[in-house]
């Protein structure tokens, strides 16, 4: 198995191009199962999730062809059944479900797996497209859903679900009528499906918004399409420039969508400026802990909490962390400690008291965002960080070592 060897207490220094999003990929290629004719997607990062979703693809009868950063598809026909062997590694498989169903008016897929970070359901999910005519049944791990053709509804959320916002604008696009679903995710990645299926020919309204509508047409046609840049990975450079005071700039970062981050960061003492291509990043004089509470989008992104506490245990005084998304995504913390770091969890707030330096040791990654925080950790600390288990990393961030390196960290991957 893999593991990273970090040497720390190197400034950073030179230019990072920010890959394609994983979170907008991966929807977006469980999407191409509902247009009819060829489709090309490009700035499509290179990661194991993605090649898990060509897997998955193929397998539903997808011809499929990854060249670079493009990505090829062509589905002429659809089979059925998404297997275990491949659901169980990636939660986002269960999103061939919906067009499974709105095209065929059957499909079976296995429950889903992924990051061990908490309960993670379905049900809305489920809910959702019962609301649009489907019928389910759990069966041995497996969901089984069938329907007579999908018709619009309106579909008032729980709680405002990514993976169920872009399972039901998927769905939708094909169902009979108007489907208008409230309380709907906000991210970019959401806005960026959406965008790749109007592309297509849907007809949607509202996207980027707690309500979004969707006419539904007879049947969507193939297009090329750009995936947007991975906000999560520009955070996490972000925090690497600073957590080692040196000086990045990020290319094709986008900004706009890394308010929140970039707003707590500058309240840190990061210094942040965006210029023409990207964005400069370097730290201020002083580092100080904040205070930061995680939210659905427009909020502080839970998938950045991480990497902002390996940061705060760095930063002179006490801030702190609330987690409200996720129940368990406080795994990082015990790795941090036996690196030296300050850091208290009581339920779901993290109270983390900066240190003078971390010191480098033996850690083990329990997610992806806890890989990356360990990452930041070990390019800062003294000594030698050995970070193991990096298979999470790899589902998240294209050449993490690469990117590193060049821009002077001492950072090296060890085949296991």
């Amino acid at each position: 198995m893999d593991k990273l060897m970090v040497e720390g207490g190197v400034a950073l220094s030179g230019r990072i191009r920010i890959s394609g999003s994983k979170n907008a990929a991966l929807p977006i290629l469980m999407a191409c199962i509902l247009p009819e004719g060829p489709v090309t997607l490009t700035n499509v990062p290179r990661l194991a999730d993605i090649h898990t979703s060509l897997k998955l693809l193929r397998i539903l009868g997808c011809e499929a062809e990854f060249d670079g950063n493009t990505v090829l598809l062509a589905c002429s026909e659809r089979k059925h059944e998404a297997p275990y062997e491949l659901v169980k590694t990636m939660r986002a498989s269960v999103l061939c479900l919906g067009p499974l169903l709105a095209l065929t008016g059957r499909a079976r897929v296995a429950l889903p797996g992924g990051c061990a970070i908490g309960a993670r359901p379905v049900d809305l999910h489920l809910k959702g497209l019962e609301k649009l005519g489907a019928h389910f049944e759990l069966t041995e791990g497996y969901i089984k859903g069938s329907c007579q053709g999908l018709t619009g509804a309106r579909i008032p959320l729980d709680f405002p679900t990514v993976g169920g916002t872009e399972h039901l604008l998927m769905a939708a696009s094909l169902a009979r009528g108007e489907s208008v679903i409230e309380n709907a995710a906000r991210e970019p990645e959401v806005v960026d499906l959406a965008n790749f299926l109007i592309a297509c020919g849907a007809k949607i309204e509202g996207q980027g918004t707690s309500v979004i509508r969707v006419q539904g047409v007879d049947g969507l046609t193939g297009c090329a399409y750009r995936v947007m840049p991975d906000r999560i990975e520009a955070g996490t450079y972000m925090v690497a420039a600073a957590i080692t005071g040196g000086e990045l700039f990020l290319e094709d970062c986008p900004f706009q969508e890394l308010d929140a981050v970039s707003y707590k960061l500058r309240e840190m003492g990061v210094w942040l400026e965006e210029r023409k291509g990207g964005v400069l990043v370097k730290n201020g004089p002083e580092l100080v802990g904040v205070d930061i509470q995680t939210r659905p989008f427009p909020g502080f992104p839970t998938d950045m909490q991480a990497q902002l506490m390996a940061l705060m245990c760095l930063a002179k005084g006490v801030g702190t962390i609330e987690e409200t998304i996720f129940e368990n995504r406080f795994m990082h913390v015990m790795e941090l400690l036996r690196m030296g770091a300050d850091v208290k969890v009581k339920g779901s707030t993290a109270v983390i008291r900066g240190v003078p330096y971390l010191t480098g040791a033996p850690v083990m990654a329990s997610d992806l965002r806890a890989s990356a925080s360990l990452v930041l950790a070990g390019l800062a600390a003294r000594g030698v960080t050995e970070v193991q288990r990096i298979y999470h990393l790899d589902r998240g961030y294209e050449s993490i070592e690469k990117k590193l390196s060049a821009v002077g960290a001492r950072i090296r991957r060890v085949k296991g």
